[in-house]
């Protein structure tokens, strides 16, 4: 038989090598919420693999792995962080952080905050600062009918209210 296909006895236990999450090309504007968030996670994360290490060979080596590979992450995450404060930024366009009201043709209106990468969550309304519609917003001012590109085709907006958005 193949030795590429034998099991060493000696990795039995041992956790899986895992490579490291890859960090967004992006600057990572953060609003302060955003910024509370990134700590909040490194602390929770640190805290984990604190308990993990405790309880030694009685810990899961593959969730230590796991956690500290997300550790590394989030705490690279925050140490490229630029906070960004909404309540600074201008009110007579679109710029990160800012709650932007949208009607789209059928009439229907739809309100968006954009926010910095790790902060979004499309299902609340908060949407990445470099998502294709974040893009496509950004700049406009009201009573301006913006272009989303988007995987199910071209919609066209119209930004119809802008204010200080996330944490502001």
């Amino acid at each position: 038989m193949n030795r590429a296909f034998v099991k060493d006895p000696d990795d039995a236990g041992r956790p899986e090598q895992l490579a490291p999450r890859p960090q967004s090309p992006h600057t990572n504007y953060v609003t302060p919420a955003g910024l509370t968030q990134l700590k909040a996670r490194v602390a929770e994360l640190g805290q984990r693999r604190a308990a993990l290490l405790d309880a030694g060979k009685q810990g899961n080596p593959q969730e230590l792995t796991l956690v500290q590979r997300d550790l590394a992450y989030f705490e690279e995450r925050l140490a490229r962080a630029i906070p960004v404060d909404p309540a600074k930024q201008p009110r007579d366009r679109v710029v990160f952080g800012a709650t932007v009201e949208v009607q789209d043709e059928a009439g229907f209106l739809t309100t968006y905050t954009l926010v910095g990468e790790d902060e979004a969550e499309a299902g609340g309304g908060l949407i990445s600062w470099v998502s294709p519609l974040a893009e496509a917003l950004l700049n406009a001012e009201v009573g301006d009918e913006v272009v989303w590109r988007r995987p199910a085709g071209v919609k066209r907006v119209e930004v119809v209210g802008i204010r200080s958005g996330a944490g502001g």
